[in-house]
């Protein structure tokens, strides 16, 4: 089963650069270029994990970290920001907002492949060689 992600991104290459990574690592990914977008993906099969980025045009992604963390049904999921802010007063009020990490761009993929192990608990690149180790264990 592959692990779901919401990609909350506003800029159409950036939010393309992200998704075609964590497909080619094996999440399913969900897009959003905004709120409303995000809070679309958000309802009915919820995501393992989102990436926010925090600047999303004249909107603020951290106002939508503080939204999940009050909805009782998402409040555990990961949230990964992923941002140009980079300085450290800005990386606080991301955290403060709700996040549970921050990203600075350009994107260091090692460093989000890392975050996204850690969050949600098992590489999803990872979950398939088992599946296959198993299934190729029974027919033995």
């Amino acid at each position: 089963m592959k692990h779901r992600i919401l990609v909350v991104e506003d800029h159409p290459l950036n939010r393309e650069l992200l998704s075609q990574w964590l497909e080619t690592e094996g999440y399913e990914v969900t897009e959003a270029e905004d709120l409303k977008g995000a809070l679309a993906g958000l309802e009915g099969q919820k995501p393992e994990a989102v990436l926010l980025d925090i600047q999303l045009g004249t909107e603020d992604g951290a106002e939508l970290a503080t939204w999940i963390r009050q909805q009782p049904k998402l409040r555990e999921i990961p949230i990964i920001a992923v941002t140009a802010h980079a300085m450290t007063v800005e990386q606080q009020r991301i955290l403060q907002a709700g996040c549970n990490a921050c990203i600075s761009k350009p994107i260091d993929f090692n460093l989000l492949r890392k975050q996204l192990d850690g969050w949600i608990g098992i590489s999803a690149k990872a979950a398939i060689p088992a599946a296959l180790s198993i299934s190729e264990t029974k027919a033995e």
